[in-house]
């Protein structure tokens, strides 16, 4: 049997998500958690063979928590599951050590499939995830601006491009105002930007943001 802890904090998408693994057969929900905290608790009393992450979670972000998961609990599988489309994410969450990625409007048999295959000690990366791949290793690859960005920088150009203020941004990520700050100050020195209307210009027009 395979045992899943799901961590997402909007409790009706885990429970769809819950009873369409349990169908399976061969997966069983250990335990759900909403947030971080939650996450690193369960880890410590409950059977987990793998943990599926949202990538979006309220006081820390997701790849921080996979971050930190790495070092805490190097042997966990991770499949990562966000509303997110795979090309602002999915690379960078598998460089983290994530073993999966998948967009939440994802059928139901891809999860299900995603969960066995990681299981297995087999990465899951769909057809688009690995042309991404192919296209990083070419010859002739040449970053784009975003992918020059660090994981931080990428995940704050993001939410500043759906209009949070930096008080907002600071505490969805538990920051001092003045760490978003100095982190706004290099994103944009980076993007050769001025002005966080220029950087959400550029977001949307590279759909890095829905």
């Amino acid at each position: 049997m395979i045992n899943v802890i799901l961590a997402d904090d909007h409790p009706i998408f885990r429970k769809g998500l819950s009873e369409i693994l349990q169908e399976a057969g061969d997966i069983q929900i250990s335990g759900e958690a909403a947030n971080a905290r939650e996450i690193f608790t369960m880890l410590d009393t409950v059977d987990c063979n793998i943990l599926i992450l949202d990538i979006k979670m309220p006081g820390q972000s997701g790849l921080d928590i996979l971050k930190q998961l790495n070092k805490t609990h190097p042997n966990l599988k991770i499949l990562v599951l966000s509303m997110h489309p795979e090309e602002q994410y999915a690379i960078r969450v598998l460089r983290a050590g994530a073993s999966g990625y998948l967009n939440k409007e994802t059928v139901p048999e891809d999860i299900v499939r995603a969960v066995r295959r990681i299981n297995s000690g087999r990465k899951f990366i769909t057809e688009s995830i690995a042309d991404q791949l192919a296209r990083s290793l070419g010859k002739d690859f040449k970053k784009r601006r975003f992918e020059t960005l660090s994981d931080r920088e990428y995940e704050l150009m993001c939410m500043i491009a759906t209009g949070k203020t930096l008080t907002t941004i600071a505490n969805d990520l538990s920051l001092s105002i003045k760490t978003v700050s100095t982190y706004r100050t290099r994103l944009l020195q980076k993007m050769k930007m001025k002005s966080n209307a220029e950087l959400t210009h550029y977001a949307i027009s590279n759909n890095l943001v829905d």
